[in-house]
């Protein structure tokens, strides 16, 4: 096996400590503002927290940007490997009593704890990423993922010397079965002939292969071994390790997911080999529900951020996309004017 390299043990460190600090339910990060009646803003963290380099961080750009905007005060709370449920609810919980509207959690595995607490707590405004909660005093943001990942598909099609790609899941579950399945369709629809190689780190309740970098390198390297040369990562924290992994092999790209991990100052090494990224622009769904506290008209209900909506996109970083963008652009007309109906399962 390849040598993994200094910095996916640095990010597997970084994940490490960031879960072994709030194994408690400890705040990752807190900024407490002074007792001037400050907007309170409360973010309760998947695995990996702040710091994972996709889809935390994402988040995270909105809760920046509300607080810089609004000079509000927040506390930052992260989720920690094999807890339980009542872990998370205790965790929303504590920023519900602790003043803290709106409560924002993030990522679908917070379902359950939002549904019982938001209910708990009907006059604080709760926010649900990646799952539609049935409290009425919840915005739920979702996206088609599914969308943005067939675009990949294409890219991943077009660039490959031989039709030979990769795909790699964090965890075995519908949300990231929606992104094998737009990544997979893309690349078929695009080349009959071409072959996809789809991989889980993890299945079911153990939420691990969403921060294992190492993990992530050696499902890439396997790949790499049998001849693909475009390899996607839907894998949060464990997709960096994909990323080097596949900076290692000539003439192979990676695609990145949630935030563009080409701009990323960790991964900024492999930039080059980095062909683009599926972001999900979960930053512009946790803004637009502190927005809406803030401005007094809280949202409810779900909030769908599809393709047509800006929801999704390819990063363009790098000018990787220049010579096939005419096609990806075709590819995102019909997927928007409901030529091409995306597949949400394989």
């Amino acid at each position: 096996m390849r040598r993994v390299s200094k910095i996916t043990a640095a990010c597997a460190v970084t994940a490490a400590l960031a879960l072994t600090a709030t194994a408690c339910g400890e705040s990752s990060t807190e900024s407490a503002s002074s007792d001037k009646g400050e907007m309170k803003i409360g973010m309760a963290y998947d695995v990996g927290g702040r710091g994972d380099n996709s889809f935390n961080d994402s988040a995270a750009r909105g809760l920046d940007k509300a607080k810089s905007e609004f000079g509000a005060e927040t506390k930052e709370l992260t989720a920690k490997t094999g807890e339980t449920p009542a872990d998370r609810e205790q965790r929303l919980e504590s920023l519900a009593e602790g003043g803290y509207n709106p409560v924002i959690a993030v990522g679908f595995a917070y379902k359950d704890a939002v549904d019982k607490i938001a209910a708990k707590y009907p006059k604080v405004n709760f926010g649900l990423v990646d799952s539609v909660a049935t409290a009425k005093n919840v915005d739920s943001i979702v996206f088609t993922e599914e969308q943005g990942s067939y675009l990949a598909g294409v890219a991943a099609a077009l660039k490959s010397k031989d039709g030979q790609v990769g795909f790699i899941g964090g965890v075995d579950l519908p949300l990231i079965k929606k992104f094998a399945a737009g990544f997979q369709q893309g690349v078929l629809d695009t080349n009959p002939k071409a072959k996809v190689q789809i991989q889980y780190l993890s299945t079911g309740s153990d939420l691990s292969g969403f921060g294992s970098p190492d993990k992530g390198a050696y499902a890439a390297k396997g790949m790499l071994d049998k001849g693909a040369d475009v390899i996607f990562a839907a894998a949060g924290g464990s997709g960096a390790g994909s990323i080097e992994a596949v900076a290692g092999k000539k003439g192979a790209w990676s695609i990145g997911v949630d935030s563009d991990q080409a701009l990323d100052p960790a991964l900024a090494k492999y930039k080059d080999t980095i062909m683009t990224s599926v972001v999900k622009n979960v930053d512009g769904g946790v803004y637009d529900l502190i927005k809406s506290v803030k401005d007094g008209k809280p949202l409810t209900g779900t909030q769908a951020y599809s393709l047509a909506k800006g929801g999704v996109s390819l990063t363009t970083t790098g000018d990787h996309l220049k010579d096939i963008q005419p096609q990806l652009d075709e590819a995102k007309k019909k997927i928007v004017d409901g030529t091409v109906k995306v597949k949400t399962t394989t």
